[in-house]
């Protein structure tokens, strides 16, 4: 059995025109909404195999806020260049070509090609837009990354950062 976490990065600063768009940094909002996911995560959730990171500003950081706060060592820790404006097939074949003693790969990318991919692996289950800082937790029957098709994945839960909001 193979699990993915799919994690949106959390919420970006559009403050400086002059930044490219790899290098733009998390907001306040963005680093409050990792913090506190990153939390819930640690006290709900067993630590990936592998958490995989894009290599833009926003997503390493809210990749590393989630690593730090589980203590994930750095050999269990990956970026992945190919995840930076990736679409759906970029993404699938990024988790095919991954080791499979690794069982759950933690996924930190961006839209719109997180929202597609989840929508594309989910057996039953839409969503229009996955929110910044929000997580996809997916189960698949298959014991290979190779294996890993679409509508296959059983969605166990989903979090988003308004769950948080008073």
């Amino acid at each position: 059995m193979k699990e993915i976490i799919v994690v949106r990065h959390a919420k970006s600063d559009w403050g400086n025109e002059a930044l490219k768009d790899i290098d733009r940094y998390l907001n306040e909002r963005g680093y409050s909404d990792a913090y506190s996911l990153s939390a819930w995560f640690k006290k709900n959730s067993k630590a990936p195999d592998l958490i995989l990171s894009s290599t833009a500003t926003r997503a390493l950081s809210t990749a590393l806020i989630f690593a730090r706060a589980i203590n994930q060592p750095i050999s269990k820790f990956a970026l992945e260049p190919e995840l930076y404006d990736a679409d759906t097939e970029t993404l699938l074949k990024v988790l095919w070509q991954q080791n499979d003693e690794a069982k759950s790969i933690m996924l930190f990318g961006h839209n719109p090609g997180l929202t597609n991919l989840c929508n594309e692996l989910a057996e039953e289950f839409y969503i229009d837009n996955l929110p910044t800082c929000g997580m996809v937790f997916f189960q698949f029957g298959c014991s290979k990354w190779k294996e890993l098709n679409t509508k296959s994945g059983k969605v166990k839960e989903h979090i988003f950062p308004k769950e948080f909001k008073n």
